[in-house]
């Protein structure tokens, strides 16, 4: 008996090395059917609608769309208008935020510097709520005004406040790029310039300059995709009168208008699957110019020597200071202060008692807060499990050498683009209506198809913080390893994976925050289902009484808050998109 209990281990151990190489190929190959399924598939329904009438070719829904000019002026030539004002007030708040942290030690650098992680991890309905909150007519400013005896002003659903928000929700992103750019100029070249007499405005614009345009490039491109196919902040600010691709989308799904609405979203995925090509090709040159080991030196705020120069400058950074502290303070602080406070401008609790009163009596068929904090943990839990591996694989293939990575880079970040309402109309169409496999129909429905929808959304986000861990290893680490006997998923497992530790948490904290946070297609998907989310909570308390909104924007800023913390524990300054 022990020697054929010998006998068999050889083979044993035969095929679970063979296994053991062949894990990472297969792992690659179900990822890839999974997104094909949850991605590809949906997406490929929309595209179908678009050009299918029972079953025979047509390009009547598009060409009506291409053609009508209420489509081309009203909502996709307003869509980039708005896109493109966003994008500039962006990069007017971003770029002096990028110098002062490029360029100056302050108290409190470090910690503002970790906000600039703020857009990924907060929801955008609630940012929308804290402007609703801000700007409404018995907002914040207006109650400021009241107070010194100005009339109140009308701010909500004007394309001034879309703007604004969307430059609170993408500063911080241009801010962040442009930083990581500026800090890599090689403080040796400014100085070689100034050395032949260049005067320090010459050597900025002809040596510091060139090296920040590709980041401000990518800033301003990653801002055109995001505020081009921004939604939950057009539709509480501008609602229906001012109507973007993503809200009329939205509305022709409601009506069961879905040829129109797959035609808008055909149109909407194109430009914006053009842009992220753009923005991949300005991170790839970005990324092959590297780092430096000589940055320029940072100086205080506040000069040693007041002269007339240092004086403007430091007034320049207090004026400054003022404009962000009113954009992005303001909002988030309107929000948790209208929470509590009532009509009569006293403060209250009444707003968090009628979400308890509803929680306890509300029926099945009302938005109750435990069953959204629930759903929103829920979904957060499953997104974790499905793109955690799937951006963790995705990583790995990425930063492989081989033929075809480019084309693999360019597919696995195809959902960065491709908007939640997009998908969310995929899915409605395709896996909750249910597909036909040879004579079976397959449906994928309530909280599958949410979570489906979210880790499409999230999984790019790990691959992306990930990725550069993989990227900067040191291949000798794995190529010792072989020589010992690992294989190549042992390697992995063993060697590679513990030293990306940190951007696999900072990945993980980011896929649960986006689910969390996720408005687009759960709305599509949640509607009439009970699998409504707290985002989804708060713009449904919205369109009826604001305090209860803000209560539960309150919580939905507690819990994605402990992702943040997360994020800016693990995510290091490398977690860049």
């Amino acid at each position: 008996m022990e020697t054929l209990s010998e006998a068999t281990k050889g083979p044993v151990r035969s095929l679970a090395r063979s296994l053991e190489q062949r894990l990472l190929s297969v792992v690659a190959i179900v990822t890839a059917v999974v997104l094909v399924v949850l991605f590809y598939y949906p997406v490929a329904t929309v595209f179908a609608d678009a050009v299918l009438d029972d079953g025979a070719f047509t390009l009547e829904p598009l060409t009506a769309i291409l053609t009508s000019e209420f489509y081309l002026v009203d909502i996709i030539w307003f869509t980039a208008k708005q896109a493109f004002y966003s994008t500039l007030a962006s990069l007017a708040l971003g770029l002096p935020a990028a110098w002062l942290f490029a360029r100056f030690e302050f108290p409190g650098r470090d910690t503002l510097r970790s906000l600039t992680i703020l857009p990924f991890v907060m929801p955008s309905i609630m940012v929308a709520i804290g402007f609703v909150a801000t700007f409404g007519r018995n907002g914040t400013l207006n109650r400021a005004l009241a107070v010194v005896g100005v009339p109140p002003v009308e701010l909500l659903f004007t394309l001034e406040a879309i703007i604004v928000a969307h430059a609170f929700y993408n500063a911080p992103l241009v801010a962040r790029v442009v930083t990581a750019a500026w800090e890599s100029v090689d403080a040796r070249a400014v100085e070689t310039a100034r050395s032949l007499g260049a005067n320090p405005r010459r050597a900025f614009r002809d040596v510091v300059f060139p090296q920040l345009l590709p980041a401000i490039g990518i800033g301003a491109t990653l801002t055109f995709i995001f505020t081009f196919a921004s939604f939950p902040i057009v539709l509480a600010l501008g609602g229906f009168q001012l109507a973007t691709i993503e809200v009329f989308v939205f509305a022709k799904v409601r009506d069961l208008a879905y040829a129109e609405a797959a035609s808008l979203a055909v149109v909407e995925t194109v430009i914006s699957l053009g842009l992220t090509a753009v923005y991949l090709g300005y991170e790839a040159n970005q990324r092959a110019a590297g780092g430096t080991a000589s940055p320029l030196p940072r100086q205080s705020v506040l000069p040693s020597r007041w002269t007339p120069k240092s004086t403007l400058r430091t007034a320049g950074i207090a004026v400054y200071t003022l404009v962000v502290g009113l954009v992005f303070v303001v909002p988030i602080a309107s929000m948790i202060l209208a929470s509590v406070t009532g009509a009569d401008g006293g403060l209250t609790l009444d707003h968090y008692a009628f979400l308890a009163e509803r929680q306890a009596t509300g029926a099945t068929y009302q938005v109750r807060p435990l069953p959204a904090i629930w759903n929103s943990l829920l979904f957060a839990a499953g997104t974790l499990l499905v793109a955690v591996p799937m951006g963790v694989t995705m990583a790995v293939l990425t930063t492989r050498r081989y033929r075809g990575r480019t084309l693999i880079d360019v597919l696995a970040m195809a959902p960065f683009a491709v908007s939640g309402i997009v998908v969310g109309l995929g899915l409605l169409r395709g896996l909750v209506f249910g597909v036909d496999v040879f004579g079976t129909t397959i449906r994928v429905t309530g909280a599958l198809a949410i979570v489906a929808a979210h880790s499409v959304s999230a999984y790019p986000f790990v691959t992306r913080n990930v990725a550069p861990l993989f990227s900067r290893l040191d291949g000798r680490l794995v190529e010792s390893a072989r020589s010992l006997g690992a294989t190549r998923t042992r390697a992995l497992l063993d060697v590679e994976l513990p030293l990306v530790w940190t951007g696999v948490v900072a990945g993980a904290a980011f896929a649960v925050a986006i689910s969390i946070g996720e408005f687009d297609s759960t709305i599509i998907l949640a509607e009439g289902a009970g699998r409504y989310t707290m985002p989804v909570a708060v713009e449904r308390f919205l369109g009826r009484r604001l305090g209860p909104a803000t209560a539960m924007g309150c919580i939905l800023l507690l819990v994605t808050s402990v992702s943040f913390l997360v994020v800016d524990r693990f995510g290091g300054r490398w977690g860049e998109l």
